[in-house]
């Protein structure tokens, strides 16, 4: 991942995209139900609930890279090493599910606001190292190219992936 104006770039656009369109979607839509969640006993998620999700995942994916940029040798990215790969996503389901259902009572408008905070941290973050660190790999990483800017630049993809399930989601319920 050696081109950050391409990073800086994508991750801008992409966000600008996910703003466009939610702020397009009626209060009645934001909550309506329409994808299933992938926890094991998780409910519906409405098109709010994949914001929250989001802003985790933003969050989490900017904590992993600056402990990897740091060198922490325990920044790994899908739990400790001989943790079996369906336990890990068995947990990062329950997890997301978790902390959907802590953001629920939240407005589109104060997620987005909080999702640009972080996608405000991402780029300052960015711009704080070099282009050495951001191909720097982290353990573990199936996200992009497996390397600090390979993963943050998956958060673009990762909110487009969202807004497809979520259209999906909605005409399949009309």
């Amino acid at each position: 991942m050696r081109d950050r104006q391409q990073l800086l770039t994508t991750l801008a656009e992409q966000r600008r995209e996910l703003e466009r369109r939610y702020r397009a979607f009626s209060d009645d839509v934001v909550e309506q139900p329409c994808t299933q969640s992938e926890a094991e006993d998780g409910g519906r998620w409405t098109p709010k609930d994949h914001l929250a999700h989001l802003l985790r995942v933003e969050r989490a994916f900017l904590d992993l890279a600056r402990r990897a940029a740091s060198g922490d040798t325990t920044a790994r990215a899908l739990g400790p090493a001989g943790t079996s790969r369906e336990d890990v996503i068995a947990r990062v389901h329950r997890d997301n599910e978790r902390h959907v259902q802590t953001l629920r009572e939240r407005s589109v408008e104060a997620l987005l606001g909080e999702l640009a905070a972080a996608r405000e941290d991402t780029l300052a973050f960015v711009d704080t190292i070099s282009d050495d660190q951001l191909d720097l790999p982290i353990p573990g990483a199936p996200w992009g190219d497996g390397t600090i800017g390979g993963v943050l630049a998956t958060n673009a993809g990762h909110e487009l992936q969202h807004l497809a399930w979520v259209d999906e989601g909605l005409t399949a319920t009309r």
